[in-house]
């Protein structure tokens, strides 16, 4: 395939005008389908439904800057949100289902959120529970006019499903609002510039805090171009999308690609289930389907594939984490995406670095992360002196181009330590450029853990586990795993004359922190490998684990 051209027809557009061309070009088509909730829209009624949601958030005194932070599941008025807020130049907060109490304060008081917007539950999290817990104001206030200490930036919380706590407004009282309220579009749309933030994203960082890579619409719209031309994607096709909105890969090339090209998003469910993914894509003949691995080995393995009449897959994008090679082929071979594409980046690139093409020999599907998108510059450094290295030499994988953020918002020293001053983002990922052109990942400078493409940071799990009055010291680090690519696995010191098992340090972190980021593993010691000068040798403690637990590397790309 010929790289797209350099400047393709979204450039120097706002994501409003690129939705309002979409609407013009293919109003009465399908444009948002949830399957499990037998909702469906065309591009006019799904363009209808952010207008009206724009105007209720503008009811609330919201004005382009301000920041609107939204936790919950794949639900329809996230889509609307992520387009209401961008109409009117707020800046959307994605934060993740899985978050706890003491996720969620970090992220909402350093956003600076005014507006939170919330579903009732997500699997053994009750959200009303946690925010009343947090937030007693809302138990007893009048929405709107309540002050809680606890988040003193928070004016207004939006309930969008279920019963709305006394302090909030339920997601019919802001639509009832917005029928209410006069609003001039062109003076909203004149004041708004592509290279404003428009999304805030958090991602693991070194502080061991996630940290808030902040996105322009010129990043995301040239993003969620290129990764649709990588995949043939045109207005006739349909996009599954079970990948959560929270993340890049839901919200830029999910959604935004769709808005792009006019195809169809087809969502299965609010999270992730492999059979109602695979009826999804039966029932809506889609056409491409994402998923991290995880995601498409449980499709593979669900027993309802063998009866399924799947003929319409074509692509799709498996990203998120190292892509098995085998797997890679079964999707191929058994779902029949004969053009299924890998993706490589970061949530600081808008997401997507690399990308193979939908006919690029099958080798190159399996055995690499692609070339770069048109617009990016990708070099490969000596991590110890920053010399340019070759090809076929290991070095830190840098990228320069239309997608690296704006920067991680309130954090001037985070975004200068991973933005050079020649522009150029240092992913922290070490990779080989073939002689092709092409990409092969082989490792990681930091010891981040991607498990089922979810980014945990070691250091946070340590920090929440120093919080146990019996734990005198902790180290987490990554171990293999067939099915999430990666597990946690932690050592601890406890205290002298303490006791704990396994179960209790697992329940404690469960207590505190979101499920994915419970270490599978949980070893007792004594001592902890360390050098010379007291520094713990994680990747001992890893080479440790693998062998005692007949652990094995899977071969990826």
């Amino acid at each position: 395939m010929p790289d797209a051209p350099e400047r393709p027809w979204v450039d120097g557009l706002l994501i409003s005008q690129v939705l309002r061309r979409t609407v013009e070009a293919h109003g009465e088509r399908d444009a948002l389908v949830f399957t499990s909730l037998n909702y469906r829209r065309t591009w006019r009624e799904f363009d209808n439904d952010v207008e009206l949601a724009a105007r209720g958030l503008l009811s609330l005194g919201l004005k382009r800057g301000d920041h609107l932070a939204l936790w919950a599941t794949n639900v329809p008025q996230w889509v609307v949100l992520q387009f209401a807020t961008a109409r009117i130049g707020v800046v959307l907060v994605t934060i993740n289902p899985a978050y706890r109490l003491f996720e969620l304060e970090y992220v909402l008081n350093q956003s600076d959120a005014r507006v939170l917007c919330h579903v009732d539950k997500f699997k053994t999290s009750d959200y009303c529970a946690m925010l009343g817990q947090a937030c007693p104001q809302l138990l007893s206030g009048e929405a709107g006019r309540w002050k809680s200490e606890t988040f003193p930036k928070l004016e207004w919380v939006v309930s969008l499903r279920g019963d709305a706590l006394p302090g909030e407004i339920s997601w019919e009282q802001l639509l009832q609002r917005g029928r209410a309220h006069k609003v001039d579009w062109p003076a909203i749309e004149s004041e708004l510039e592509i290279s404003q933030p428009i999304n805030i994203q958090y991602t693991s960082g070194t502080t061991g805090f996630p940290k808030a890579a902040t996105l322009s619409h010129h990043n995301l719209l040239m993003n969620a171009y290129y990764i649709g031309a990588c995949q043939r994607i045109s207005a006739d096709d349909r996009i599954c999308i079970p990948v959560p909105f929270y993340h890049c890969f839901g919200c830029v090339l999910g959604t935004l690609c769709s808005v792009v090209y006019g195809a169809t998003m087809v969502i299965p469910a609010d999270s992730f289930h492999p059979a109602a993914t695979l009826e999804a894509i039966e029932r809506e003949g889609a056409t491409s389907l994402y998923g991290v691995p995880t995601m498409f080995i449980a499709q593979l393995q669900d027993p309802t594939l063998a009866e399924r009449k799947i003929t319409t897959l074509r692509t799709g994008i498996m990203a998120g984490s190292p892509c098995p090679i085998e797997v890679m082929r079964q999707v191929i071979d058994r779902l029949g995406a004969t053009e299924v594409t890998i993706a490589y980046g970061q949530t600081e690139a808008s997401p997507v670095i690399t990308q193979t093409r939908y006919d690029d020999p099958l080798e190159l599907r399996v055995e690499t992360v692609g070339r770069p998108l048109p617009g990016f510059e990708v070099k490969i450094v000596d991590p110890a002196d920053g010399r340019t290295l070759g090809d076929d030499e290991q070095g830190e994988l840098c990228a320069r181009g239309h997608g690296v953020m704006i920067g991680y918002y309130g954090d001037p020293a985070a975004t200068a330590a991973a933005i050079d001053s020649d522009g150029w983002l240092h992913t922290g990922d070490l990779a080989v450029r073939r002689p092709d052109g092409y990409y092969h990942i082989t490792g990681r400078i930091k010891d981040m853990v991607i498990r089922g493409g979810e980014n945990i940071y070691p250091r946070e799990v340590e920090e929440y586990l120093f919080r146990h009055p019996a734990i005198e010291q902790a180290s987490v680090v990554g171990v293999p795993d067939p099915k999430y690519g990666e597990e946690l696995a932690a050592w601890v010191k406890l205290k002298a004359g303490q006791a704990l098992t396994e179960d209790e340090v697992k329940c404690f972190v469960k207590a505190g922190l979101a499920h994915y980021k419970v270490p599978r593993y949980v070893r007792f010691v004594d001592t902890f490998p360390q050098t010379v000068t007291g520094k713990i040798q994680k990747f001992k403690i890893r080479e440790q684990m693998i062998a005692d637990l007949g652990l094995k590397e899977q071969r990826t790309a």
